[in-house]
């Protein structure tokens, strides 16, 4: 059943759902945030990203910060560059300065034949899990459902390596993206916060010191117990 306009969520706490659904559930469900080194380098790669007009290049149509929705995902959010390669026999024209202008015409006339190439900018390298892959899969989605394309891939770019990686739109991204976005919803409506679990990841969270990982874990917890049982003993001993 599709989701109505009141209902999209962001399309970016996929990313924060794959990395660590607790820390999903901090930044969108109890709305709390704290600002770290990783994070601002990464808002300052975003906005680098999203700067600039529509311009085409070496025949390419390029087009920054563009807004997407998917009504049959139940999200929202924005693309940092998506990049439109018309067919062999075509060119991109570049008499439309603005994006919604250009994006208007070209979808009156029709995309077929051309490749469209979502691209999402990463301060970091490439991870083994599939949280950025599932985020930039979603963004193609919405992509696909507003233009009415096929996308068969993507790019990752991250700052550390200074380059692109391909990202196959294959049929288990797809699976896992529109997956998350199910569980995603079901998190906003339960409004439930996973407990902590500490991990190696925690190390580099700005949310640290408001999860509180050590503190919440029961292994912490039950020596803190124990020790202020201990302490309340020797006070009542002496």
């Amino acid at each position: 059943m599709p989701y109505t306009e009141d209902d999209l969520l962001p399309l970016s706490a996929l990313q924060h759902l794959l990395f660590c659904e607790r820390q999903c559930a901090l930044i969108h469900v109890e709305r709390l945030w704290v600002e770290n080194r990783f994070t601002a380098e990464g808002q300052v790669l975003h906005r680098q990203a999203h700067d600039g007009k529509p311009q085409t290049r070496d025949g390419v149509r390029i087009t920054r910060g563009l807004p997407l929705s998917s009504f049959s995902l139940g999200l929202t959010g924005k693309a940092d560059v998506v990049e439109f390669r018309p067919p062999a026999d075509q060119t991109a024209d570049d008499q439309a300065t603005s994006l919604a202008g250009w994006l208007r015409e070209r979808v009156a006339l029709g995309l077929a034949g051309w490749t469209v190439t979502p691209i999402e900018y990463k301060r970091g390298s490439p991870k083994r899990n599939d949280c950025d892959r599932v985020q930039l899969c979603a963004q193609a989605l919405c992509l696909e459902e507003m233009l009415s394309v096929h996308i068969e891939a993507g790019q990752l770019f991250y700052g550390e390596k200074r380059r692109r990686f391909d990202v196959p739109f294959d049929e288990q991204l797809r699976a896992t993206t529109t997956e998350a976005a199910a569980t995603l919803h079901a998190m906003f409506q339960s409004g439930t916060t996973p407990p902590a679990v500490r991990e190696k990841k925690c190390d580099t969270c700005s949310l640290l010191p408001v999860c509180l990982p050590d503190a919440m874990s029961r292994g912490s917890a039950s020596k803190h117990f124990d020790r202020q049982l201990k302490q309340s003993l020797a006070v009542t001993d002496g």
